[in-house]
C-alpha cells in the first residue's frame, strides 16, 4: 500500500520531535538485554527509557 504525501509528512513531523540516542555493548550483553524484555513484554526503547528514569530517580533521591 503506498504512502500518501500527507501521510510522509505527518510522519516526518512525528520523527522530528525526537533525537536518537546510541550506546554500545556486548553483544552477550545485548542478548541479556533482550530476554530480560521479552519476559517483560516491553519494547527495547520502553525498556531504555525506563531504566533510564528510574536511575535518574533513584540518583536524585540518594542526593537528597
Amino acid at each position: 500500500m503506498a504512502v500518501s504525501e500527507a501521510q510522509q509528512k505527518a510522519n516526518q513531523k512525528y520523527r522530528d520531535k525526537f533525537v536518537y540516542l546510541q550506546a554500545r555493548t556486548t553483544e552477550e550483553f545485548r542478548e541479556d538485554i533482550y530476554a530480560h524484555i521479552k519476559t517483560t513484554g516491553e519494547s527495547l526503547n520502553s525498556f531504555i527509557l525506563r531504566a533510564i528514569s528510574e536511575a535518574i530517580d533513584r540518583d536524585r533521591n540518594e542526593l537528597e
